[in-house]
């Protein structure tokens, strides 16, 4: 008998645990790959035309689809407010920017925006939002942080245009609105 062609059962033992480590490994990968589709197939819930880059930029820095949507929406509720009042084009424009954002009726989101479109939310959230910003900023590149300013101060001035100014005439844009439009650049700035 040829022991040369005789399977060596301790060469057999190493294969097997090389290759059950490397199926271990290939498995944690593909879900690993699938976690991450997820969490961007969530993000993009929130930002639905961000780059795929951007949305995993976002949830590398450790940001879930709850905190970019609280970023988006504190200051659009912030300038509906800003006259003391939320006109109902106003509303209207919030709730299409919300839905835009996955945050459909009936949905913990959804209850949050409309509790804040019936009753004003105090300073300490635009507060907590100014201090959020600056951190965010300085983890982000520079195209990042503009992509999102642009897109940030374009929805804000869409909700503060839909009152349409007084009786429709004039500027579309209260002072008031205006001032909170104005600190919000600065903030993004």
């Amino acid at each position: 008998m040829d022991k040369s062609r005789t399977p060596n059962p301790d060469a057999r033992s190493l294969e097997e645990a090389f290759f059950a480590k490397q199926d271990a490994l290939l498995l944690e990968k593909l879900r690993k790959e699938a976690r991450q589709k997820e969490r961007r197939r969530a993000m993009r819930e929130v930002v639905p035309n961000a780059p795929d880059a951007l949305l995993d930029r976002l949830l590398e820095l450790g940001l879930g689809p709850e905190t970019v949507l609280a970023l988006v929406l504190i200051p659009l509720v912030c300038v509906a407010w800003a006259d003391g009042r939320i006109e109902p084009r106003e509303r209207a424009a919030l709730l299409k920017a919300a839905e835009e954002r996955g945050v459909k009726e009936g949905t913990p989101a959804r209850r949050l925006l409309e509790g804040w479109m019936e009753r004003q939310p105090g300073t300490h959230l635009l507060d907590a939002w100014k201090r959020f910003v600056p951190v965010l900023w300085g983890r982000l590149e520079e195209a990042e942080r503009r992509a999102i300013q642009a897109r940030m101060i374009e929805l804000a001035r869409g909700v503060a245009e839909a009152a349409g100014g007084f009786l429709g005439l004039g500027s579309k844009i209260s002072p008031a609105e205006r001032a909170v439009l104005d600190d919000l650049e600065r903030t993004l700035s």
